[in-house]
C-alpha cells in the first residue's frame, strides 16, 4: 500500500486502512523530520526566547497558544487545533487542591493484555464511589476537559528521522490499534495541559494544586527511538521539555516509583545536567536496566540516580528511601518543578512484580512528594499514571493519593490486608541504600 501524503496527525480512517494492509505490526507515519530530546528551545518566564526569536501566537510544529490573565498571572494552554481549552477560573484555581485530567485511550486495547482499557475507568469509578470528584467536592478538585493532543514536535522522538515513521511490533508486549497514535498524543497533551495549569496556579497561590494525569498508554519505557514496554510516547519526558521550553522552568526533578525501571526517561536525559531522574524499582525486573552505577554521562553525570530494591521491599523500605535518598537529592538539586512517574504496580497485589507496597505506601509517597514540592519549588508538581495492573489495588491506591493531595486521612486500612505481608529484606535494602548514598555523596 502506498500513502501519497501523510499528516503529523493521521486520521483514524487512514490508520485503519493502513493497519489492514499489514499483519501483526503497525507503522505510524509521523513526519519526514523529527527532533531529538536534547534539541530543545528554552523560553523565559516572560514568554521570550532565550537567545532567539519567539512568536507568542505560534510554537514550532503548528502548536498554537493562547493566554489568559488569572489574577495577574498568565496561563498559556496550547493545542494543535487553535481552539481554546478549558481553563479554571481565578476563584477555582485559588481554592483547588487537586487538578486532574482523564485520557483513558479506550480504543487502545488488546484482549487479555494487562495494560488494558479497563485501567483508567476503574480509577474514575473508584473516585466517583469515594466522592473524590468535582461533582461532590466543588472547586476543591478540578477536572480539565477538552484535552487536545500534543504536537509531533512535542513528542520529539528521533525514531527513523530519515524515514519519518514510528514502528510498533504487534507481536511483542507493546501493541497498537488504529487509535493508538492519536490517543497517545492525547495522553501526552493531558500532561502538558496540567503543567500549564499547575504553573499558572503557582503564580497566584502559595499552595497550588497538585496535577494528576490519569492517562494511558503509559510512557516511561518509551525511548527516544520509539515505543517499548507497553509505552508509546514518553509522557513525563515530554512534559519536562515542555516545562523548560514554554515556562522557563530550567531544573526539572523526576521521581519514578513504578516497579519497573523507567529506562526511557533515564536515556532521554542521561547527559542533561538540568533534569534529575531518580528511579526506584524492583531489582532484576523488566527491562533489566537501572543499576546503581548508572549515574548519567558527560555534563549529566550525577543527575541520574537508580535505586533497585530487592524483591519483598515494602513500606519500611520506601519510607527510608524517601527520607535518606529522595529528599537530600531534591534539596541539593533545587528543582523548579517536580514531575512524578506514578506506577502503582509495586503493590503487593499486583501480578507483574513482587514488591510489598500497600495502598498506605502510596498515600505516604503522595503526601511526602506534595510537601517536597511545596518546600522546594513553589508547590509545582504533576503526577503521571504509569503502571498498575490489579484494578482494585490500582484504583484504591490512586484514590488514596488523591486524599493525600487533599490533606485528608488515609483510608488504606479499609483495603490493605497486613496478614498477606511478610518480613522485608531489611539487610539488603540497607545495603543498596548505603551504596547509592556513597556513589552520590549523600
Amino acid at each position: 500500500m502506498h500513502l501519497q501524503a501523510f499528516s503529523p496527525f493521521p486520521s483514524s480512517a487512514a490508520l485503519k486502512q493502513f493497519q489492514a494492509s499489514i499483519t501483526g505490526n503497525v507503522v505510524f507515519f509521523v513526519r519526514h523530520h523529527l527532533y531529538k530530546w536534547k534539541s530543545h528551545i528554552r523560553i523565559g518566564m516572560d514568554g521570550k526566547f532565550v537567545g532567539g526569536q519567539f512568536s507568542p501566537k505560534k510554537l514550532r510544529g503548528g502548536r498554537r497558544c493562547f493566554s489568559r490573565s488569572i489574577g495577574g498571572a498568565s496561563i498559556s494552554c496550547s493545542n494543535s487545533m487553535g481552539k481554546d481549552l478549558y481553563v479554571p477560573s481565578n476563584e477555582k484555581i485559588i481554592n483547588a487542591r487537586l487538578i486532574y485530567a482523564v485520557a483513558p485511550a479506550m480504543g487502545h486495547n488488546q484482549e487479555s493484555h494487562p495494560e488494558s482499557n479497563f485501567r483508567v475507568p476503574a480509577i474514575v469509578n473508584a473516585l466517583e464511589k469515594m466522592e473524590l470528584t468535582p461533582k461532590i467536592r466543588g472547586s476543591e478538585i478540578i477536572e480539565l476537559h477538552n484535552i487536545k493532543p500534543a504536537s509531533v514536535d512535542d513528542i520529539a522522538m528521533d525514531q527513523a528521522s530519515q524515514e519519518g515513521i514510528i514502528f510498533i511490533d504487534g507481536s511483542g508486549p507493546t501493541y497498537a490499534t488504529s487509535t493508538t497514535f492519536h490517543e497517545s498524543l492525547v495522553a501526552a497533551g493531558a500532561g502538558i495541559t496540567l503543567v500549564d495549569s499547575v504553573v499558572a496556579a503557582s503564580k497566584i497561590c502559595l499552595d497550588p494544586p497538585v496535577g494528576f494525569a490519569l492517562i494511558r498508554p503509559p510512557g516511561h519505557h518509551a525511548i527516544p527511538k520509539g515505543p517499548m514496554g507497553f509505552c508509546v510516547f514518553g509522557n513525563v519526558a515530554i512534559a519536562a521539555r515542555y516545562a523548560q521550553r514554554v515556562h522557563g522552568l530550567k531544573r526539572v526533578f523526576i521521581i519514578d516509583f513504578d516497579v519497573h525501571h523507567g529506562n526511557g526517561t533515564n536515556d532521554a536525559f542521561y547527559d542533561d545536567p538540568d533534569i534529575f531522574f531518580l528511579s526506584t524499582h524492583q531489582d532484576g525486573s523488566y527491562p533489566g536496566t537501572g543499576k546503581v552505577d548508572e549515574v548519567g554521562h558527560g555534563d549529566g553525570e550525577g543527575t541520574t540516580l537508580n535505586l533497585p530494591l530487592p524483591g519483598g521491599s515494602g513500606d519500611i523500605a520506601m519510607t527510608t528511601v524517601f527520607d535518606e535518598v529522595i529528599v537530600p537529592c531534591a534539596q541539593r538539586f533545587k528543582p523548579d518543578i517536580i514531575l512524578v512517574s506514578a506506577g502503582y504496580d509495586g503493590h503487593v497485589l499486583d501480578p507483574l512484580a513482587s514488591l510489598q507496597f500497600t495502598t498506605g505506601t502510596y498515600y505516604t509517597l503522595a503526601s511526602n512528594i506534595k510537601q517536597l514540592a511545596k518546600d522546594l519549588c513553589g508547590g509545582r508538581c504533576v503526577f503521571f499514571l504509569e503502571g498498575g495492573y490489579n484494578l482494585d489495588s490500582l484504583s484504591c491506591s490512586v484514590a488514596d493519593s488523591f486524599r493525600a493531595f487533599l490533606g485528608e486521612r488515609s483510608l488504606a486500612s479499609e483495603f490493605d490486608n497486613p496478614a498477606i505481608l511478610y518480613d522485608e529484606p531489611s539487610t539488603k535494602v540497607k545495603q543498596v541504600i548505603q551504596r547509592v548514598k556513597h556513589i552520590h555523596s549523600l
